[in-house]
Protein backbone atom coordinates (compact mmCIF):
# COMPACT_ATOMS: atom_id res chain seq x y z
CA UNK A 1 0.00 0.00 0.00
CA UNK A 2 2.85 2.40 0.84
CA UNK A 3 4.40 1.74 -2.58
CA UNK A 4 1.07 2.44 -4.31
CA UNK A 5 0.60 5.71 -2.39
CA UNK A 6 4.18 6.74 -3.23
CA UNK A 7 3.66 6.06 -6.94
CA UNK A 8 0.36 7.97 -6.89
CA UNK A 9 1.98 11.01 -5.28
CA UNK A 10 4.89 10.83 -7.71
CA UNK A 11 2.53 10.82 -10.69
CA UNK A 12 0.57 13.79 -9.28
CA UNK A 13 3.74 15.78 -8.63
CA UNK A 14 5.06 15.06 -12.11
CA UNK A 15 1.75 16.17 -13.55
CA UNK A 16 1.82 19.43 -11.58
CA UNK A 17 5.38 20.10 -12.71
CA UNK A 18 4.40 19.59 -16.34
CA UNK A 19 1.34 21.83 -16.05
CA UNK A 20 2.47 25.44 -16.11
CA UNK A 21 -0.56 27.71 -16.45
CA UNK A 22 -0.22 31.00 -18.28
CA UNK A 23 0.24 34.06 -16.07
CA UNK A 24 -3.01 35.68 -15.08
CA UNK A 25 -4.55 38.60 -16.94
CA UNK A 26 -4.21 41.82 -14.97
CA UNK A 27 -5.94 45.20 -15.18
CA UNK A 28 -4.19 48.56 -15.02
CA UNK A 29 -7.23 50.87 -15.02
CA UNK A 30 -10.16 52.08 -17.08
CA UNK A 31 -8.95 53.47 -20.40
CA UNK A 32 -8.56 53.02 -24.14
CA UNK A 33 -5.91 52.57 -26.84
CA UNK A 34 -2.82 51.51 -24.84
CA UNK A 35 0.74 51.82 -26.11
CA UNK A 36 3.85 50.29 -24.52
CA UNK A 37 7.58 51.03 -24.38
CA UNK A 38 10.64 49.63 -22.59
CA UNK A 39 13.69 51.71 -21.70
CA UNK A 40 17.33 50.61 -21.44
CA UNK A 41 17.05 49.40 -17.83
CA UNK A 42 13.91 47.36 -18.53
CA UNK A 43 11.30 49.77 -17.17
CA UNK A 44 7.99 49.10 -18.89
CA UNK A 45 5.62 52.02 -19.48
CA UNK A 46 2.03 51.84 -20.65
CA UNK A 47 0.29 54.99 -21.83
CA UNK A 48 -3.42 55.22 -22.62
CA UNK A 49 -6.28 57.67 -22.88
CA UNK A 50 -9.42 58.19 -20.84
CA UNK A 51 -11.78 60.82 -22.23
CA UNK A 52 -9.44 63.81 -22.84
CA UNK A 53 -6.79 62.71 -20.33
CA UNK A 54 -3.50 60.87 -20.90
CA UNK A 55 -2.29 58.45 -18.22
CA UNK A 56 0.95 56.49 -17.81
CA UNK A 57 1.55 53.42 -15.63
CA UNK A 58 5.08 52.19 -14.91
CA UNK A 59 6.54 48.77 -14.07
CA UNK A 60 9.95 48.37 -12.47
CA UNK A 61 9.80 44.56 -12.44
CA UNK A 62 9.59 43.91 -16.20
CA UNK A 63 5.84 44.01 -16.52
CA UNK A 64 4.83 41.89 -13.54
CA UNK A 65 3.22 44.73 -11.57
CA UNK A 66 2.46 48.38 -12.26
CA UNK A 67 2.36 51.58 -10.27
CA UNK A 68 -0.85 53.53 -9.98
CA UNK A 69 -1.26 55.47 -13.24
CA UNK A 70 -0.16 59.11 -13.21
CA UNK A 71 -1.92 61.86 -15.13
CA UNK A 72 0.36 63.02 -17.94
CA UNK A 73 -1.83 65.77 -19.38
CA UNK A 74 -5.29 66.90 -20.36
CA UNK A 75 -5.67 67.38 -24.13
CA UNK A 76 -9.00 68.98 -24.95
CA UNK A 77 -10.94 67.15 -27.67
CA UNK A 78 -8.26 64.45 -27.99
CA UNK A 79 -8.53 61.77 -30.66
CA UNK A 80 -9.08 58.38 -28.99
CA UNK A 81 -10.19 55.13 -30.64
CA UNK A 82 -9.68 52.96 -33.75
CA UNK A 83 -5.90 53.30 -33.68
CA UNK A 84 -5.99 56.92 -32.54
CA UNK A 85 -4.74 57.95 -29.12
CA UNK A 86 -1.54 58.76 -27.21
CA UNK A 87 1.68 57.35 -28.69
CA UNK A 88 4.77 56.45 -26.68
CA UNK A 89 8.47 55.74 -27.18
CA UNK A 90 11.40 55.45 -24.75
CA UNK A 91 15.13 55.95 -25.27
CA UNK A 92 18.21 55.95 -23.05
CA UNK A 93 17.31 58.85 -20.79
CA UNK A 94 13.93 60.12 -21.92
CA UNK A 95 10.44 59.02 -22.94
CA UNK A 96 8.11 60.91 -25.29
CA UNK A 97 4.32 60.86 -25.63
CA UNK A 98 2.41 62.43 -28.50
CA UNK A 99 -1.35 63.01 -28.75
CA UNK A 100 -3.47 64.67 -31.44
CA UNK A 101 -6.51 66.84 -30.84
CA UNK A 102 -9.42 66.86 -33.28
CA UNK A 103 -8.35 70.23 -34.61
CA UNK A 104 -5.23 68.49 -35.96
CA UNK A 105 -2.49 69.62 -33.58
CA UNK A 106 0.11 67.08 -32.37
CA UNK A 107 0.90 67.75 -28.71
CA UNK A 108 3.99 66.20 -27.15
CA UNK A 109 5.21 65.50 -23.65
CA UNK A 110 8.64 64.54 -22.31
CA UNK A 111 9.75 62.52 -19.29
CA UNK A 112 13.23 62.06 -17.83
CA UNK A 113 13.34 58.32 -17.23
CA UNK A 114 13.30 57.48 -13.54
CA UNK A 115 10.95 60.32 -12.66
CA UNK A 116 7.15 60.64 -12.89
CA UNK A 117 7.02 64.28 -13.97
CA UNK A 118 5.91 64.66 -17.57
CA UNK A 119 6.48 68.06 -19.18
CA UNK A 120 4.27 69.64 -21.84
CA UNK A 121 6.64 70.62 -24.65
CA UNK A 122 4.43 72.13 -27.36
CA UNK A 123 3.49 70.68 -30.75
CA UNK A 124 5.20 68.49 -33.34
CA UNK A 125 3.52 69.64 -36.55
CA UNK A 126 4.77 73.05 -37.73
CA UNK A 127 1.52 73.87 -39.55
CA UNK A 128 -1.41 74.35 -37.20
CA UNK A 129 -4.27 71.90 -37.71
CA UNK A 130 -2.50 69.79 -40.37
CA UNK A 131 -3.16 66.39 -38.73
CA UNK A 132 -6.94 66.22 -38.12
CA UNK A 133 -7.17 62.48 -38.87
CA UNK A 134 -5.32 61.75 -35.61
CA UNK A 135 -3.14 58.92 -36.97
CA UNK A 136 0.57 58.83 -36.07
CA UNK A 137 3.41 56.80 -34.54
CA UNK A 138 6.66 57.61 -32.71
CA UNK A 139 9.95 55.74 -32.38
CA UNK A 140 13.38 56.27 -30.85
CA UNK A 141 16.96 55.10 -31.09
CA UNK A 142 19.09 54.36 -28.02
CA UNK A 143 20.68 57.82 -27.93
CA UNK A 144 17.63 59.98 -27.14
CA UNK A 145 16.76 60.78 -30.76
CA UNK A 146 13.03 60.50 -31.49
CA UNK A 147 11.14 60.18 -34.77
CA UNK A 148 7.49 60.76 -35.70
CA UNK A 149 5.31 59.91 -38.70
CA UNK A 150 1.69 60.90 -39.28
CA UNK A 151 -1.12 61.54 -41.77
CA UNK A 152 -1.07 65.22 -42.78
CA UNK A 153 -3.41 67.23 -45.05
CA UNK A 154 -1.31 70.34 -45.68
CA UNK A 155 -1.06 69.50 -49.40
CA UNK A 156 -4.45 70.12 -50.97
CA UNK A 157 -6.35 68.91 -47.90
CA UNK A 158 -5.39 65.31 -48.78
CA UNK A 159 -3.70 62.89 -46.36
CA UNK A 160 -0.06 62.17 -47.16
CA UNK A 161 2.84 60.77 -45.08
CA UNK A 162 4.84 63.38 -43.14
CA UNK A 163 7.83 63.00 -40.84
CA UNK A 164 9.83 64.88 -38.19
CA UNK A 165 12.72 64.11 -35.84
CA UNK A 166 13.85 65.33 -32.43
CA UNK A 167 17.56 65.28 -31.64
CA UNK A 168 18.91 64.55 -28.19
CA UNK A 169 20.23 68.11 -27.91
CA UNK A 170 16.95 69.81 -28.84
CA UNK A 171 13.51 70.39 -27.38
CA UNK A 172 12.07 71.28 -30.78
CA UNK A 173 11.08 68.91 -33.55
CA UNK A 174 12.69 69.39 -36.95
CA UNK A 175 10.98 71.05 -39.87
CA UNK A 176 8.26 68.67 -41.04
CA UNK A 177 9.03 66.82 -44.27
CA UNK A 178 6.97 64.96 -46.81
CA UNK A 179 7.99 61.29 -47.04
CA UNK A 180 5.35 60.07 -49.47
CA UNK A 181 2.68 61.68 -51.67
CA UNK A 182 0.28 59.31 -53.37
CA UNK A 183 -0.10 59.78 -57.13
CA UNK A 184 -3.79 58.91 -56.60
CA UNK A 185 -4.49 62.02 -54.50
CA UNK A 186 -4.03 60.55 -51.00
CA UNK A 187 -2.93 57.57 -48.92
CA UNK A 188 -5.42 55.47 -46.95
CA UNK A 189 -7.16 58.02 -44.76
CA UNK A 190 -7.89 56.02 -41.61
CA UNK A 191 -4.99 53.62 -41.11
CA UNK A 192 -2.30 54.37 -38.55
CA UNK A 193 1.25 54.50 -39.97
CA UNK A 194 4.03 52.66 -38.16
CA UNK A 195 7.69 53.43 -37.48
CA UNK A 196 10.74 51.51 -36.25
CA UNK A 197 14.25 52.74 -35.48
CA UNK A 198 17.57 50.94 -35.06
CA UNK A 199 20.69 53.09 -34.88
CA UNK A 200 20.57 55.38 -37.91
CA UNK A 201 18.07 53.15 -39.71
CA UNK A 202 14.44 54.33 -39.77
CA UNK A 203 11.61 52.39 -41.41
CA UNK A 204 8.08 53.71 -41.98
CA UNK A 205 5.07 51.63 -42.99
CA UNK A 206 1.71 52.98 -44.16
CA UNK A 207 -1.36 51.80 -46.00
CA UNK A 208 -1.51 53.31 -49.47
CA UNK A 209 -4.40 54.04 -51.82
CA UNK A 210 -3.46 53.27 -55.42
CA UNK A 211 -5.86 52.34 -58.21
CA UNK A 212 -8.47 51.49 -55.60
CA UNK A 213 -6.14 49.16 -53.64
CA UNK A 214 -5.34 49.51 -49.93
CA UNK A 215 -1.94 47.83 -49.64
CA UNK A 216 0.95 48.37 -47.20
CA UNK A 217 4.10 50.20 -48.28
CA UNK A 218 7.48 50.69 -46.56
CA UNK A 219 9.97 53.56 -46.96
CA UNK A 220 13.44 53.28 -45.41
CA UNK A 221 16.13 55.69 -44.29
CA UNK A 222 19.77 54.84 -43.54
CA UNK A 223 20.69 58.31 -42.25
CA UNK A 224 18.35 59.00 -39.35
CA UNK A 225 15.47 60.18 -41.51
CA UNK A 226 17.38 62.77 -43.54
CA UNK A 227 16.27 60.98 -46.71
CA UNK A 228 14.06 57.99 -47.53
CA UNK A 229 14.01 55.38 -50.27
CA UNK A 230 11.06 55.09 -52.62
CA UNK A 231 8.18 53.31 -50.89
CA UNK A 232 7.95 49.58 -51.64
CA UNK A 233 4.75 47.54 -51.58
CA UNK A 234 4.50 44.69 -49.06
CA UNK A 235 3.18 41.29 -50.15
CA UNK A 236 2.30 39.68 -53.45
CA UNK A 237 -1.45 40.18 -53.42
CA UNK A 238 -3.51 43.35 -53.47
CA UNK A 239 -6.67 44.50 -51.71
CA UNK A 240 -9.25 46.33 -53.80
CA UNK A 241 -11.41 48.05 -51.22
CA UNK A 242 -13.88 50.92 -51.41
CA UNK A 243 -13.42 51.94 -47.79
CA UNK A 244 -10.84 51.94 -45.03
CA UNK A 245 -9.90 48.86 -42.94
CA UNK A 246 -8.70 51.00 -39.97
CA UNK A 247 -5.70 48.67 -39.66
CA UNK A 248 -2.12 49.81 -40.21
CA UNK A 249 -0.19 46.65 -39.30
CA UNK A 250 3.16 46.60 -37.53
CA UNK A 251 6.84 47.05 -38.36
CA UNK A 252 10.20 46.45 -36.63
CA UNK A 253 13.85 46.46 -37.65
CA UNK A 254 15.53 43.25 -36.48
CA UNK A 255 18.98 43.11 -34.81
CA UNK A 256 20.30 42.06 -38.24
CA UNK A 257 18.90 45.31 -39.73
CA UNK A 258 16.14 43.45 -41.57
CA UNK A 259 12.72 45.07 -41.79
CA UNK A 260 9.99 42.73 -40.54
CA UNK A 261 6.35 43.58 -41.15
CA UNK A 262 2.93 42.19 -40.33
CA UNK A 263 -0.33 43.35 -41.85
CA UNK A 264 -3.90 42.44 -42.71
CA UNK A 265 -5.24 41.85 -46.21
CA UNK A 266 -8.86 40.78 -46.76
CA UNK A 267 -9.20 39.62 -43.15
CA UNK A 268 -5.99 37.56 -43.23
CA UNK A 269 -2.70 38.24 -41.41
CA UNK A 270 0.61 38.07 -43.29
CA UNK A 271 4.23 38.37 -42.18
CA UNK A 272 7.19 39.40 -44.33
CA UNK A 273 10.91 39.67 -43.69
CA UNK A 274 12.90 41.93 -45.97
CA UNK A 275 12.32 40.98 -49.59
CA UNK A 276 11.29 37.39 -48.72
CA UNK A 277 7.85 36.17 -49.82
CA UNK A 278 4.97 36.85 -47.42
CA UNK A 279 3.97 34.15 -44.92
CA UNK A 280 0.32 33.50 -44.04
CA UNK A 281 -0.30 33.63 -40.27
CA UNK A 282 -4.06 33.30 -39.81
CA UNK A 283 -7.42 35.03 -40.09
CA UNK A 284 -7.60 38.24 -38.08
CA UNK A 285 -7.00 41.99 -37.83
CA UNK A 286 -5.26 44.73 -35.77
CA UNK A 287 -1.90 42.95 -35.77
CA UNK A 288 1.36 44.05 -34.17
CA UNK A 289 4.93 42.77 -34.08
CA UNK A 290 7.89 42.80 -31.67
CA UNK A 291 11.22 41.07 -31.33
CA UNK A 292 14.79 41.01 -30.14
CA UNK A 293 17.91 38.92 -30.75
CA UNK A 294 16.12 35.82 -29.40
CA UNK A 295 12.84 35.80 -31.29
CA UNK A 296 10.15 37.59 -33.30
CA UNK A 297 6.53 37.52 -32.15
CA UNK A 298 3.23 38.64 -33.66
CA UNK A 299 -0.03 39.38 -31.88
CA UNK A 300 -3.40 39.88 -33.54
CA UNK A 301 -7.13 39.80 -33.00
CA UNK A 302 -9.33 36.97 -34.34
CA UNK A 303 -12.94 37.93 -33.67
CA UNK A 304 -12.68 38.84 -29.96
CA UNK A 305 -9.79 36.43 -29.25
CA UNK A 306 -6.22 37.74 -29.02
CA UNK A 307 -3.45 35.44 -30.23
CA UNK A 308 0.35 35.38 -30.04
CA UNK A 309 2.42 33.67 -32.74
CA UNK A 310 6.17 33.04 -32.65
CA UNK A 311 8.24 33.28 -35.82
CA UNK A 312 9.37 31.18 -37.65
CA UNK A 313 7.79 28.11 -36.01
CA UNK A 314 4.29 29.73 -35.96
CA UNK A 315 3.56 28.36 -32.49
CA UNK A 316 0.31 29.95 -31.32
CA UNK A 317 -0.81 30.96 -27.81
CA UNK A 318 -4.17 32.45 -26.82
CA UNK A 319 -3.64 35.66 -24.84
CA UNK A 320 -7.18 36.64 -23.86
CA UNK A 321 -10.14 38.56 -25.23
CA UNK A 322 -10.34 42.17 -26.36
CA UNK A 323 -8.97 44.39 -29.10
CA UNK A 324 -6.23 46.82 -30.16
CA UNK A 325 -3.42 44.72 -28.71
CA UNK A 326 0.14 46.03 -28.42
CA UNK A 327 3.24 43.95 -27.79
CA UNK A 328 6.88 44.25 -26.76
CA UNK A 329 9.66 41.73 -26.17
CA UNK A 330 11.63 42.01 -22.93
CA UNK A 331 15.32 41.36 -22.34
CA UNK A 332 14.50 38.34 -20.15
CA UNK A 333 12.84 36.58 -23.09
CA UNK A 334 9.26 37.24 -22.00
CA UNK A 335 6.67 38.99 -24.12
CA UNK A 336 4.52 41.75 -22.64
CA UNK A 337 1.03 42.17 -24.10
CA UNK A 338 -1.35 45.05 -23.37
CA UNK A 339 -4.79 45.61 -24.85
CA UNK A 340 -8.22 47.15 -24.50
CA UNK A 341 -11.17 45.14 -23.15
CA UNK A 342 -14.53 46.62 -22.11
CA UNK A 343 -12.92 50.08 -21.86
CA UNK A 344 -10.21 48.81 -19.48
CA UNK A 345 -6.48 48.33 -20.01
CA UNK A 346 -5.45 44.68 -19.59
CA UNK A 347 -1.98 43.14 -19.65
CA UNK A 348 -0.25 39.77 -19.53
CA UNK A 349 3.28 38.40 -19.52
CA UNK A 350 3.97 35.40 -21.72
Amino acid sequence: MKKIRYLTLLIINLGLAAYRPLPVINTIAAGKQPQVSVDKIGTVRVVYGLNDNIFCATSGDQGQTFSSPVLVAHVADMHLGMGRGPQLSSSANFSVITAIDKAGNIHWFKLKNGSEKWQAMGVVNDLKGSAPEGMMAVGADKKDNFYAVWLDIRLGQKNQIWFSSLSAQSNKWSANRLVYKSPDMHVCECCKPGISVSGSAVAIMFRNWLNGSRDLYVARSANGGQSFTAAQKMGLGTWKLDGCPMDGGGIIISPLNIVQTVWQRKGEIYFAQGADPEVYIGKGKTCTIAGNAMHTVIAYQSNDTLKLVTIPDKKMTTIGEGNFIKLTSLANGHNFCVWEQDSHIKYRLL
